[in-house]
């Protein structure tokens, strides 16, 4: 590996690699197929953020698919932490993206063995004018096939955002059969009666960052429930927030063309997005 002061380094099957000189096989499955899973984090403070939880959701998400491997949860630990040192040199907060794939198969369906790929990459943040003006999001009926998989098929949620983003739209709410499901790339709040509701995880991916705001739910005695919420129920919106290791706390002021909260961020959201902040700063 040439040293390289300004390109991160990943891990690619086994070996470190500078991101511009990596390369993977145009046989690997997760390539061919999509089959793979995968799980994005970041850092705070150089420090990789609810690591545990993504690896632990990263082990669940291969065994929903049948991705079978040896790979040990320590091992993955500190190969997330070697890879932190390693770019240093960027001096930046990171994002890191855990890939496993079903591996390399010449039949394009049956593999030996599954790779691991870990793309790191500086953190890129949203506009802060999301935050402050909060964002429109669109809905679509669709629902994930294995929705508690972070599979790598993403092609109708691509679809999804192209056309959200065609209408100015920062994300996808997913509906299905009138109940609200989840984000393309996100978990969904909504505050009714000021009260903090949640679709329950049965249907939806559960969210790393969205487990950490139940936390806060209930660490900082905020009235909070899991339950089934209708589309019809928008009209009782007060406010709604979006969450994400990218989006942390994304205030949502519009949903299609129905305003809410008068196309303001809520009081709770904001309230939630600070006590975040202090979370995150006293963890780190």
């Amino acid at each position: 590996m040439k040293e390289d002061f300004t390109s991160p380094i990943s891990f690619i099957k086994g070996k470190f690699a500078i991101n511009n000189q990596a390369k993977i096989s145009i046989f690997d499955l997760g390539f061919t197929r999509s089959y793979g899973v995968f799980e994005f984090l970041r850092t705070y403070n150089l420090k990789p953020f609810l690591l545990e939880d993504h690896l632990q959701r990263l082990f669940k998400s291969a065994k929903i698919l049948g991705i079978k491997h040896n790979f040990k949860f320590n091992y993955l630990k500190k190969l997330i932490f070697t890879l932190i040192k390693k770019n240093k040199h960027l001096k930046s907060e990171l994002n890191i993206r855990i890939f496993l794939t079903g591996g390399e198969s010449h039949d394009f369906l049956f593999s030996q063995k599954p790779n691991l790929y870990i793309l790191i990459t500086p953190l890129k943040k949203l506009p802060e004018s999301y935050y402050s003006k909060g964002v429109k999001i669109i809905t679509k009926n669709f629902h994930r096939d294995f929705p508690q998989a972070k599979s790598l098929n993403y092609s109708m949620l691509i679809k999804f955002l192209k056309e959200a983003k065609r209408k100015k739209a920062t994300e996808v709410l997913l509906v299905n059969n009138q109940e609200i499901l989840e984000g393309a790339t996100s978990n969904f709040f909504a505050v009714i009666k000021g009260r903090v509701i949640t679709p329950p995880s049965n249907k939806i991916l559960e969210g790393i960052t969205r487990k950490f705001i139940l936390h806060l739910l209930k660490k900082y005695r905020f009235p909070y429930q899991e339950r089934k919420l209708l589309i019809s129920e928008i009209k009782d919106f007060q406010e709604c927030f979006l969450t994400a290791t990218n989006k942390e706390i994304l205030p949502v002021v519009q949903i299609d063309n129905f305003k809410i909260n008068n196309g303001k961020p809520g009081i709770i959201t904001l309230k939630l997005r600070e006590l975040f902040y202090k979370e995150t700063n006293e963890r780190h």
